[in-house]
């Protein structure tokens, strides 16, 4: 039996990090993007013979991290700085988002890769919760202004 597939596209982010491990290039930073990540849904069709209802971000029942996955993705995404956990300056970003000049949002690594890898995680678990199992990512694409991107697969 073959395997059906679906891709949707969530853009329009616009985010700064920077890559504080990368010590002989520009990259280590703070630089910013207008990002967008390509998911791809994989799985069995439902009653509607739909993979995925593309709708499905903002009507589902299942939370990221307490929030409706369009909301996460907001939250994540959209005029944010990503610092990585294990960044040596954390605290001064922390101390700019206390001091609200940044929407500061900490994850376990930057990076095109890292996000991609990031993304894939927290929308596979939503996604497999969502429909039972039916459905599972089984890639995410991360773009940086359209021109450089990284996948990551499950």
């Amino acid at each position: 039996m073959g395997k059906f597939q679906s891709t949707k596209l969530f853009d329009g982010f616009s985010c700064v990090f920077r890559q504080w491990k990368a010590e002989n290039t520009h990259c280590r930073f703070m630089h910013g993007y207008g990002i967008s990540f390509r998911v791809w849904f994989e799985g069995g069709l439902d009653d509607r013979n739909w993979v995925w209802d593309f709708g499905g971000m903002k009507r589902a029942q299942t939370k990221i991290d307490g929030m409706n996955p369009k909301t996460w993705m907001d939250y994540m995404f959209d005029h944010t700085l990503i610092v990585a956990e294990d960044d040596p300056f954390i605290n001064a970003f922390k101390n700019m988002d206390e001091a609200g000049v940044a929407q500061v949002r900490v994850i376990p690594a930057t990076g095109a890769e890292k996000f991609a890898e990031f993304i894939f995680n927290k929308l596979n678990t939503f996604v497999q919760t969502e429909t039972d199992s039916r459905v599972r990512v089984a890639k995410v694409e991360f773009m940086e202004h359209g021109k450089n991107t990284a996948i990551y697969e499950g």
